[in-house]
């Protein structure tokens, strides 16, 4: 046996070899430590205290923790964590919430410290902490601004105000049309209590993780499975990326190539479901901005269907893990293009999708560029989807840009319209601009933090973003920090203006998302082969 102290009570827990991780989640049910990366250590959800200090669990092995004192969110002060889940919805600080947790317990020590000090904690301090977290919602900002309202330098944004000052159903319906899929919003949700598959499984059920051959290894631990499916996680290329598509020659006046990238959400697939029942949907408080929603999943990362099968088979509860290496081969990705464009808005623009999924997008494409000619190439690969975040469309939006030399206010088949603009001050520091009109506004604090989420996903996926695929199709970068997910010391500052009306209210990040693209991509020359890079 191990003992431990966790959240200031001694437990004994059975010595199996198992991480911190695995003991704190599926032995004593604490399930605000999230796993994002296991057995990785790189996004940061899993972050508890050992010893006052910031540690990610998931490498942790239990045995080195043997005799410390451990603390996770739960164990924070109850009036410390309402605090900081206070200050996450009042600012739009936490969407879909899973990464937020950890985020919480650095935060929070570090704040604790500056208290105990005297000392004060800056942006730039904030910024450093969060390098050892990723966030694929939020866009960074509206962290930094929660962490000042904890602190109390300052109240929250314009037009917010405090839970129970808003109508937190309102907000709710905007996040949900924002994020294409059922969402929340209120302050557990920001303290990791979103209702996610992996929290939510009775307990005694059994685990199960992927072989690596199509089928399923089952044990009564995490750890247990993982040794019968006898596989090693997969790590990071040193490899470059590359461009999967071609682009004829042609007298063009702007010319794009994306190559492949990953959603990079944060909370891998999972389902659970009891013999003769229905499977828990790995759809939990987001969609993961499509990437989750794909018509026909890969078997690979089918789980309900696996978690119905398993537990009818095994005549107990069933929770099906996929794990980080899973969602990077097997979760659907943006279709990578090769596109052309003449300035008097003709030109051809080839995605490596399969041809019903740019069918799916012809339609919102005419909308923005009527000449663009589309043409499917199916090139080896992971999965494609078209119900990624404006997939076509916004790629579209670029080209229109690039080739007239400017960005027309760019309107979605929604009803919504974006501009943007990229500014950069005498000391080089660059800063996004927004403004969006996509009906009644609803709540201010939720439609600004999904336009400062969407910012900077573009940003990101035009400077940053990328993973190896060769020439057979496999994917190599199968480490979540692997995908270039652009890191919160790197991200511009980004203002939104929401311009209200009385119109029905419709999803305007994608709007703006393609909109910052396109403006990005003209700040910086056009440069044609995408991620252009940060310098």
């Amino acid at each position: 046996m191990l003992t431990l102290t966790v959240n200031g009570t001694e437990v004994d827990v059975p010595d199996g070899g198992w991480s911190l991780l695995e003991v704190l989640r599926h032995h004593l049910g604490l399930t605000s430590v999230k796993d994002g990366c296991s057995p990785q250590g790189q996004c940061g959800c899993c972050t508890v205290l050992v010893d006052g200090k910031p540690r990610v669990a998931c490498v942790t092995p239990a045995r080195r923790v043997r005799g410390r004192s451990v603390v996770t969110l739960e164990g924070l002060e109850p009036e410390r964590a309402e605090r900081w889940g206070a200050a996450l919805c009042a600012v739009g600080g936490s969407q879909c919430g899973f990464c937020t947790p950890g985020i919480v317990v650095r935060l929070d020590a570090l704040v604790g410290q500056a208290e105990a000090t005297g000392s004060e904690v800056d942006d730039a301090a904030v910024d450093q902490a969060l390098l050892a977290h990723l966030c694929r919602c939020t866009g960074w900002q509206t962290i930094g601004e929660a962490t000042r309202v904890v602190i109390g330098g300052e109240s929250a944004v314009a037009g917010g105000g405090q839970p129970g000052e808003r109508d937190l159903d309102a907000a709710s319906r905007r996040a949900t049309i924002e994020g294409r899929s059922p969402q929340r919003v209120d302050p557990s949700v920001a303290l990791g209590a979103g209702g996610f598959a992996a929290d939510t499984a009775p307990d005694g059920s059994l685990l199960a993780v992927s072989d690596g051959h199509g089928g399923w290894a089952v044990g009564e631990t995490l750890t247990e499975a993982r040794a019968a499916a006898a596989k090693v996680q997969g790590r990071r290329t040193a490899a470059p990326h590359r461009h999967p598509l071609e682009l004829p020659p042609g007298e063009w006046d702007a010319t794009l190539r994306t190559t492949w990238v990953d959603g990079a959400y944060l909370e891998t697939d999972a389902s659970w479901c009891i013999p003769g029942g229905e499977p828990a949907s790995p759809v939990a408080n987001g969609g993961a901005f499509g990437a989750k929603l794909a018509d026909a999943p890969s078997p690979a990362l089918d789980v309900g269907a696996a978690a119905r099968r398993l537990a009818d088979e095994h005549g107990r509860p069933v929770l099906v893990l996929a794990s980080r290496e899973d969602v990077a081969r097997f979760a659907p990705k943006r279709p990578p293009v090769a596109g052309g464009m003449r300035a008097d808005g003709t030109g051809l623009l080839r995605l490596a999708a399969a041809p019903d999924q740019v069918d799916a997008i012809a339609a919102s494409i005419a909308l923005v560029a009527p000449g663009l000619a589309l043409e499917s190439v199916v090139v080896p690969g992971p999965p494609t989807s078209a119900g990624v975040r404006a997939a076509g469309l916004a790629e579209a939006v670029v080209l229109g840009a690039g080739a007239a030399g400017r960005l027309d206010p760019v309107r979605t088949p929604d009803g919504a319209e974006a501009t943007a603009a990229v500014d950069q001050d005498d000391e080089g520091a660059t800063t996004i601009r927004v403004s969006v009109r996509c009906g009644r506004v609803l709540d201010p604090v939720v439609l600004r933090s999904y336009c400062i989420g969407a910012a900077h996903m573009a940003w990101s996926w035009l400077t940053s973003e990328a993973i190896l695929v060769d020439d057979d199709g496999t994917v190599h970068d199968l480490t979540v920090r692997s995908f270039g997910v652009l890191r919160a010391v790197d991200t511009p500052r980004i203002e939104v203006e929401l311009l209200d009306d009385d119109g029905p209210p419709v999803n305007g990040s994608d709007a703006v998302f393609a909109a910052v693209a396109a403006a990005g991509w003209l700040a910086n020359d056009c440069r044609p082969d995408w991620p252009i890079g940060t310098g």
